[in-house]
């Protein structure tokens, strides 16, 4: 008899530039096409899985993207080694389970009370906004999203341009570098009222 039901979820790790964190991919759409940022555990009403997540005492933040889940860890855990299994496996019966990753409807709820990054354009952007956020879209968060992060525009004014770091690469020092070096470059390039790129982490 064939058994039907759930599919068989499988997770793989990946390394992130950041030390501190660890993707976990998973052969299933999480949040497909969306990501979420829960940067403690009180943010992560949205997200039951989330919430279970942060029961590991060894959680700090928990980035949720469209088939992986970047996990941070606190400083003074010792390895990631040690946790991974445990994680793969809870996430594996999680999702086998039909657990809920995202409330979508509460997401929404929530980022209508509070300003939130969004690369996406939307009818007031000016020409320059536009320019930045399909630059970023196209270019930048597809490469993030490979190291396990995600970056999303927060603001433009006279030539400054303000990004939020999620996921790995929010408090990694090199993710700062990449910024500087490379999204800075290319912007200043692409759009020439650009001036600066700064970043502000949550």
């Amino acid at each position: 008899m064939i058994k039907t039901g759930n599919p068989v979820i499988s997770i793989y790790t990946e390394m992130t530039p950041n030390p501190e964190t660890m993707k976990f991919v998973a052969n299933k759409l999480l949040y497909p096409g969306k990501s979420a940022d829960f940067p403690d555990e009180a943010s992560a009403g949205p997200s039951p899985l989330a919430k279970e997540l942060f029961s590991f005492p060894f959680i700090k933040s928990v980035f949720i993207a469209s088939n992986f889940i970047t996990l941070t860890k606190t400083s003074d855990t010792e390895d990631w080694q040690e946790v991974i299994p445990t994680i793969k496996q809870f996430l594996k019966d999680y999702l086998e389970n039909g657990g809920v990753v995202v409330n979508d409807e509460e997401m929404q709820a929530l980022r209508a009370t509070q300003p939130v990054a969004s690369n996406e354009v939307s009818a007031d952007d000016d020409d320059i906004v536009k320019r930045i956020k399909e630059l970023l879209e196209n270019y930048v968060r597809p490469a993030v999203e490979m190291d396990g992060g995600n970056i999303q525009f927060r603001s433009y004014k006279e030539g400054k341009v303000n990004l939020m770091l999620q996921g790995s690469c929010s408090g990694c020092p090199s993710s700062m570098v990449t910024l500087k070096a490379g999204i800075e470059g290319m912007m200043k390039r692409m759009i020439p009222e650009v001036k600066e790129v700064v970043a502000e982490a949550e």
